[in-house]
């Protein structure tokens, strides 16, 4: 992503000393979480918010980088699906304090990261083995269910990765799995968080990442019927959100 059309350039210095702290920060939260591993999992959760709402701040302070989130009033009460649109590393944490006790689908290889993999075990986390096939979808909608059942918010990336503001969408069928298989609504969030913290590089540019919440899709559609609309409100009001950035 070049500079310009509405987007700051990013200053390296401010960059490199939010990089640094980011993670001095990280590596702290995981060392002073450890005691709390042998308590129920509310106190780790009250402490990843904790971490995710340090770590926005620095992210202010040092690069100038805001956030707006839009449409609150839109997330319904209890066990929810969430479909977000992934563009950064910004959205993994991020968007966890927006609800009230949200568990995140990522990729198994995270667990298995000495300190941090016991943090996101005892969170609740939902691991994937991408190479795992069906015995992996499996595995995800059994411990989808049991997050569901304690009304959770089951955060998802339908896209399994991190894509550019500009690349063509690549929605995977997990969403669509979990949706038809757990019966609750469907959230789908819209971003341009790469604009900003752009996938495997360092820049961190000024200026408001955009969030959007749309309305819930409520449970009952097949799932032909649900993942063309899952992506078409999400693509559609994310294209939006990258326009309104660039100044276009």
């Amino acid at each position: 992503m070049a500079p310009g059309n509405g987007i700051e350039p990013s200053s390296a210095v401010r960059a490199f000393a939010f990089n640094i702290i980011f993670y001095l920060n990280l590596v702290s939260f995981i060392l002073a979480a450890m005691p709390l591993l042998i308590f129920p999992r509310q106190y780790i959760r009250a402490f990843v918010h904790l971490w995710s709402h340090t770590s926005l701040w620095w992210l202010k302070v040092l690069t100038g980088t805001n956030y707006e989130i839009r449409g609150q009033q839109n997330i319904p009460q209890g066990a929810l699906l969430v479909a977000a649109k992934h563009q950064s590393f910004w959205e993994t944490f991020a968007l966890m304090p927006l609800f009230a006790d949200p568990v995140i689908v990522l990729k198994r290889e995270l667990t298995w990261i000495p300190l941090l993999g016991w943090i996101l075990r005892k969170y609740g986390c939902i691991p994937v083995d991408r190479n795992g096939a069906s015995k992996a979808l499996r595995a995800m909608l059994e411990q989808a269910r049991l997050s569901a059942k304690e009304n959770r918010q089951i955060i998802i990336f339908p896209e399994g990765t991190r894509q550019d503001p500009d690349a063509a969408p690549d929605y995977k069928p997990g969403v669509g799995l979990l949706y038809v298989d757990l019966k609750i609504p469907c959230l789908p969030i819209a971003l341009n968080s790469g604009l900003y913290w752009p996938r495997r590089r360092p820049e961190r540019h000024p200026g408001t990442i955009l969030v959007d919440i749309l309305s819930p899709i409520p449970p009952g559609l097949t799932r032909k019927r649900f993942l063309p609309r899952i992506e078409a409100e999400i693509e559609t009001a994310t294209a939006k959100l990258v326009v309104e950035a660039r100044g276009a």
